[in-house]
């Protein structure tokens, strides 16, 4: 909790990551339902996927050029407002007599473009407000935010909507976007450095460059998608479910990972003695796809949730252990740029592993798609870890990098560098 307590910044965006949270799960869920009850087609539904993608691969390396070359808070704030405005426009084409579908389209693109355009700053900008020693509690406390949203925006959808409607559920996620902008507003500056370049190309590549001499980065985003491509397979939920003749249970699938997630989130002070991060995330993508290969080939349904819950916990090892090697080494000013390469290892992963798991279980079953995608994820990882030996070499106690972020970090404060605000998960749905 030592960032909450000493970050006065870091408090308020948590708050308003929380708030907001919440609200963009409440569309979240709402947005396919609407869409199926105007449509009544499944294709329909899956095809939200298919329209945010892009956009969040565009915006989310221009996103990272623009964090580096503005003030970040004023990114961060005006990003905020358009997505309220965003849920605005969900909630008048709710109310009106006739609401047709290709707004929900429009608005699924435009709100993943904006949350490219936010996130490389929302993740640059933590070494600014969080000390050194602290990154590793702060990306844990922030992971926590997201998970209990993760829990509880889902389940207080589903009784919105039953109960109250649509239209509710959109008009609170607009209340909670207009709370996080006056949260927001009340942020120390974070400018740019004086000498930041504007964004463009050639700006994208010198960060793709930099990615690239850093092997060791390089194993972070390769790990995280190999994970996300063979062993992620929320898709197949519902087949899962009915080979395991427990349709009751697909809530609890949907919910077990954030639960083992929230697990480990509420007993991690004990990563802030990490220093070797470079195992720490290979040995935690290792479980997490062990986790998944057990959860598929065990046939009882509440040993497949305690393995997705321990999934979970691995993965939330592995992202604490990904953000703190991040933001312990990476130059303030080539943040954005990486933040938004970062943006792309954890977006296009789990949407390709959605077309491996639901390729495999229409060829198998479902059941042999999870637990085939848990073995070929953990033997991918070793396969990398082997590849890339510094990233098993790293030692945040001794890595050039390390030491440098460090220096300028150091010389930062002493010269009286503005704080900035605090990382927060994308608020867009």
């Amino acid at each position: 909790m030592t960032p909450w307590r000493t970050s006065a910044d870091f408090r308020r965006m948590w708050l308003a990551g929380a708030v907001t949270t919440f609200g963009s799960f409440l569309t979240f869920v709402a947005l396919p339902v609407q869409i199926k009850e105007l449509t009544g087609s499944a294709v329909a539904v899956g095809a939200i996927g298919a329209v945010e993608l892009v956009p969040l691969i565009v915006f989310g390396l221009y996103g990272g050029a623009l964090a580096d070359a503005m003030d970040r808070k004023l990114l961060i704030n005006a990003t905020e407002a358009a997505q309220g405005l965003l849920a605005l426009g969900l909630l008048v084409n709710t109310v009106v007599p006739h609401p047709v579908v290709w707004p929900l389209y429009v608005v699924a693109a435009l709100s993943s473009a904006l949350t490219g355009l936010q996130r490389p700053a929302l993740d640059a900008i933590v070494p600014r407000i969080v000390q050194r020693d602290q990154l590793a509690a702060a990306a844990a406390l922030n992971a926590l935010r997201w998970q209990v949203g993760a829990i509880a925006g889902p389940s207080v959808a589903g009784l919105v909507i039953a109960y109250a409607g649509l239209s509710w559920a959109y008009a609170a996620d607009a209340a909670t976007f207009a709370l996080s902008v006056a949260l927001g507003l009340g942020l120390s500056r974070s400018p740019a450095a004086h000498d930041a370049k504007p964004p463009s190309l050639r700006s994208i590549a010198e960060g793709a460059r930099y990615a690239w001499s850093r092997k060791e980065l390089l194993g972070t985003y390769a790990i995280d998608l190999a994970a996300m491509f063979f062993a992620y397979p929320a898709a197949i939920f519902p087949f899962l479910a009915d080979d395991l003749h427990a349709p009751w249970s697909l809530g609890l699938m949907y919910a077990a990972g954030s639960v083992g997630s929230l697990a480990v989130s509420l007993t991690s002070g004990w990563t802030t003695r990490i220093h070797r991060h470079g195992r720490m995330v290979v040995y935690a993508a290792v479980g997490w796809g062990l986790a998944m290969a057990a959860a598929g080939w065990t046939g009882r349904i509440w040993l497949v949730l305690l393995c997705l819950a321990a999934a979970g916990g691995c993965d939330m090892i592995s992202g604490v252990g990904r953000s703190t090697m991040w933001n312990q080494t990476i130059p303030d000013e080539l943040r954005g740029r990486l933040a938004g390469i970062e943006l792309l290892s954890y977006s296009v992963g789990p949407q390709l592993g959605q077309l491996r798991s639901g390729g495999v279980a229409a060829l198998t079953t479902a059941r042999t798609s999870v637990w085939t995608g848990g073995v070929a994820c953990a033997a991918a990882v070793v396969a990398l870890a082997a590849a890339l030996p510094k990233l098993m070499s790293y030692d945040a106690r001794q890595h050039p990098a390390a030491a440098e972020t460090k220096s300028g970090a150091k010389s930062g404060a002493e010269g009286g560098t503005e704080s900035g605000t605090e990382t927060a998960p994308a608020t867009a749905s």
